[in-house]
């Protein structure tokens, strides 16, 4: 069964651009290491809910967007094996230090997902 890593970001507006080419950047050194596939959207029609909702989630301040990502694998054990060697890329380390990053790490929402339903 499919694995899928999932993350809710904030991102600044005026940083799209730069979260845009860091994600594509990063999006390669995944699929060379063997994810299915990675993906990024952008929101477009995210409403801020009375309890919940994506905005809350990541405390979305003006001026931000909220970015939903999703990076496929074969199963769980690809995950962690994939994740490992991702983890140790040189090209990933560089893109990482926090305060260069287009966005703000510590409201990022992320998790490990079993498949429930394929039609």
């Amino acid at each position: 069964m499919a694995y899928v890593d999932g993350f809710i970001v904030a991102v600044p507006k005026n940083k799209l651009a730069a979260y845009s080419r860091m994600s594509k950047k990063a999006g390669r050194v995944w699929r060379e290491h063997g994810a299915l596939d990675y993906r990024e959207w952008v929101a477009d029609d995210v409403k801020v809910g009375k309890l919940t909702s994506f905005p809350r989630s990541v405390k979305l301040k003006p001026g931000e967007t909220v970015v939903f990502s999703w990076i496929t694998y074969k199963s769980r054990a690809q995950r962690d094996r994939i994740n490992a060697r991702v983890m140790a890329d040189a090209r990933l380390k560089s893109m990482m230090e926090p305060k260069s990053l287009p966005f703000d790490a510590t409201r990022v929402i992320f998790g490990g997902f079993e498949s429930l339903v394929k039609v």
